[in-house]
């Protein structure tokens, strides 16, 4: 029986085209999509990739086919061709693209083809777009040609002002056999040298999308009155050395960066708090899911699709942007209070299973799916 308990003659066949499986948040929640695709009758998937990075590697252990159709540029002409030939082959029923130059890529395959597209590249809420901003002009380029616009939050269509009448918000949603034997607590606070007995956390791109800054300068600001507390600075990117010279000598100790973990869960279950500054409006956070996930209170900036998982006054708390004061008096609280920080913890996992889970998002897309076929 498929998700919504119709038996279908013919399955529908869909390619997912996306320009990379690295770590982050829309090729986190492709691999989610198709894990419970894998497990639903009447629909057939195939991945289209355009490079050799594959940071998720359970997607191997699902049977669907992975072509490369590996791009030698940003903007590599060839591949229109080429992915005129491979569509021509495959033949879908639909293509769901999961990125602004996937889309731009798909558009002339799919109307010579007859293969209806799904415009998925809605993943993030920016607070201002206007004709400057290169993916504002690609979504008025090819919301009219699509035949539905998908976002993972309210805030990203509203940010982009998309059609009503052809869009979807479709929350992601968490695997939670993903924090199911885990590493033990105490081996991971050993492996990374962690000697206080409280750690907050921020799990992100060192990217201009993510404001590391601010959660180091609210780190040391806290560090001025206490040392019981350790900071992990997690992840990689263009911004991280900066950010590491951000750190004076004395606390050095105190603010650790271990870089990419590709067992990230296992890092986040030893956290006390969970952070996650970022000024330019996310959809809906991976990161802030993984928090939640694992029981811990979520601060964070109010921007984007934020407000639409975390709970204020309830599951974390939501603040303006740069506010270093404010960041560092909230984390204080939380470190003061444990047993109002476990409170808060256990009541966003609830929130999570509830409304963000894997079942939810696949039955959410079963559904357009065989609405628009």
């Amino acid at each position: 029986m498929s998700a919504t308990g119709k038996e279908l003659e013919k399955p529908i066949r869909v390619v997912q085209f996306i320009d990379s499986l690295r770590s982050g948040g829309k090729e986190r929640q492709l691999v989610e999509l198709l894990k419970g695709l894998a497990r639903t009758e009447g629909i057939e998937c195939e991945l289209i990739v355009m490079s050799e990075t594959t940071h998720y590697t359970d997607l191997y252990q699902l049977d669907i086919p992975v072509h490369r159709l590996v791009r030698t540029s940003q903007r590599d002409p060839v591949v229109f061709w080429k992915l005129y030939r491979l569509l021509k082959e495959i033949r879908p029923d639909l293509l769901h693209s999961w990125g602004a130059m996937c889309t731009v890529y798909a558009l002339p395959a799919v109307k010579v083809l007859g293969i209806k597209l799904v415009n998925g590249f809605l993943r993030n809420a920016p607070p201002k777009l206007g004709v400057r901003d290169r993916q504002w002009r690609r979504s008025k380029c090819t919301f009219p040609l699509s035949d539905a616009v998908v976002a993972n939050s309210q805030a990203g269509l509203r940010a982009y002002n998309a059609p009503e009448y052809k869009s979807y918000c479709m929350y992601n949603g968490f695997d939670f056999s993903r924090i199911t034997g885990l590493e033990v607590p105490g081996k991971v606070r050993n492996q990374y040298r962690i000697t206080t007995p409280l750690v907050v956390g921020m799990v992100a791109t060192f990217s201009d999308n993510k404001d590391f800054f601010t959660f180091i300068s609210a780190a040391q600001r806290i560090l001025k009155t206490r040392r019981d507390v350790t900071f992990l600075a997690v992840g990689d990117g263009p911004n991280r050395r900066q950010c590491r010279e951000q750190v004076k000598e004395k606390n050095r100790p105190f603010i650790l960066f271990p870089g990419i973990i590709k067992e990230v869960e296992a890092l986040v279950q030893i956290f006390d708090i969970g952070v996650l500054c970022s000024p330019r409006g996310e959809g809906i956070s991976n990161t802030i899911m993984e928090y939640m996930a694992l029981g811990k209170p979520v601060v964070a900036t109010d921007c984007g699709g934020n407000r639409e998982l975390v709970v204020e006054g309830k599951t974390g708390y939501l603040l303006q942007n740069r506010d270093v004061k404010k960041l560092s008096e909230t984390l204080l609280y939380f470190l003061d209070h444990p047993e109002m920080a476990k409170q808060f913890g256990q009541a966003g996992s609830r929130r999570l299973r509830k409304y963000f889970n894997i079942e939810q998002l696949t039955e959410q897309h079963c559904i357009l799916y065989r609405q628009l076929v």
